[in-house]
């Protein structure tokens, strides 16, 4: 029969197979990550953590995989994370699973579930992998790495301030804070959000012909605030004219949004980087409430929010708490705060000490070593490591010559070598040669 079979089809089929077998790639919006990079990733998350520890908060760790109904009821079944870009799958178990899109929800979660709220504020710091099914592109990974802050338990003022200095603080410490801008607006409580949510639809309703169909169809289903936070061109026109949502703050809110303002611009308080009042900025979902603000890069063009956050009042009653559990909180994705880092901001690895052996006459059976000379190398490597010292071997390999352990060396950057041969063990003193300025 395979006779008759179409000699392109045999072609391809056989092209196919081997491409198969011979390698598997890297599942495209996925990286690999190697020492150089990876070590940029940590110091970043390294630093937000050491920066959150002096405010007071402590790291907590959430399951990766959480239940969908979390982020379905958090996010909106409607929205575009939980409609379009979610890992979601049935499990072995016939239970609906989530990898999840981002850390707040799992927090909250894991804070009511424990029931800690009640004897105190829980001041919390995140960092791990999140997972959104998104076009890949500069500084968007679908599998992406997230630090975050969540104060939970507090509605005060000053809780807003502090989260807010902390995250200037952090970006400072990694030295991007000449590179944003920090953009804030007030949502209010829910009595100005309501009274302007009507205004804002009347408005848009006036003009719904005009929008791009996603902010039409968003206005349709009566997420009216996240029209505002289209990046259409062609929305742009309609949103610029829609009438501004501080108009309608009530006094209350009003006043705290001033307090909070004024205590960011304050000098004594200063957050390192230029403050904006951006009267536009919303978050679509109706348990965020008062302040919300973004660090966003100067000039940028594509994906320019580096850090977002604000503050959730309503989350907890959504995720079926009988108390109200106020929260604050931001997030921050690494791979896009790695764009902006300087290279020289990762602080190197530490140089190794590398061990020369000098060759001698006598060998390991097995071939490895070089007898005496080796097993007082090794033994040297043993101890210094134990103090906390890296070290290197030259070579594990017999008559290996002097001047190729000191090529391996240099290229592994060791900073001193010590040089051990049968001499230097008679005599128990081994020569030290300093490899930068080749001094011994």
């Amino acid at each position: 029969w395979v006779s008759r079979v179409p000699r392109a089809l045999c072609v391809r089929l056989y092209s196919t197979q081997t491409q198969a077998k011979s390698s598997i790639a890297c599942i495209r919006g996925t990286h690999d990550y190697f020492p150089t990079d990876l070590r940029k990733l940590r110091y970043i998350s390294d630093t937000a953590r050491n920066v959150s520890s002096l405010y007071g908060y402590s790291e907590v760790s959430t399951p990766i995989i959480e239940a969908t109904e979390l982020f379905s009821r958090t996010l909106g079944e409607a929205s575009d994370v939980v409609s379009k870009e979610m890992y979601s799958f049935v499990d072995q178990g016939k239970s609906n699973i989530t990898l999840r899109p981002e850390g707040t929800a799992g927090v909250m979660r894991a804070v009511l579930a424990s029931g800690i709220y009640k004897s105190s504020v829980q001041k919390l710091f995140y960092s791990g992998p999140m997972f959104r099914y998104e076009r890949p592109q500069r500084g968007r990974l679908r599998q992406f790495s997230q630090i975050g802050i969540e104060h939970i338990g507090s509605s005060h003022h000053m809780v807003d301030i502090e989260g807010i200095q902390m995250a200037a603080h952090i970006l400072s410490e990694l030295g991007l804070s000449e590179q944003v801008v920090l953009e804030v607006n007030s949502l209010g409580d829910s009595e100005s959000r309501s009274a302007y949510r009507d205004v804002l639809g009347r408005y848009l309703s006036g003009v719904k012909d005009q929008l791009s169909p996603e902010s039409q169809a968003r206005l349709e289903r009566g997420s009216v605030l996240r029209v505002l936070d289209s990046k259409s061109p062609q929305d742009q026109a309609i949103i610029t004219q829609a009438p501004p949502l501080m108009n309608y703050l009530n006094t209350s809110s009003r006043t705290r949004f001033d307090t909070i303002l004024n205590a960011l611009q304050n000098s004594q308080n200063a957050c390192g980087c230029e403050i904006k009042l951006n009267p536009r900025l919303v978050r679509g979902l109706d348990y965020y409430s008062h302040t919300i603000f973004e660090f966003v890069n100067k000039g940028s063009a594509g994906q320019s929010t580096v850090l977002a956050g604000g503050r959730y009042d309503g989350l907890a009653r959504l995720m079926g708490s009988s108390a109200d559990v106020p929260g604050f909180g931001w997030a921050a994705g690494i791979e896009r705060l790695a764009l902006g880092l300087k290279d020289e901001k990762v602080p190197s690895l530490p140089r190794p000490v590398a061990i020369i052996t000098i060759p001698s006459s006598t060998h390991h059976a097995n071939g490895a070593g070089t007898g005496d000379t080796f097993d007082a190398a090794w033994t040297i490597c043993t101890e210094m490591r134990r103090a906390g010292i890296s070290v290197m071997m030259g070579s594990h390999e017999a008559n290996i010559n002097t001047t190729k352990q000191m090529h391996r060396a240099n290229k592994e950057n060791a900073s001193i070598a010590v040089i051990i041969g049968e001499d230097e063990i008679r005599k128990g003193e081994f020569s030290v040669k300093d490899l930068d300025n080749q001094t011994q």
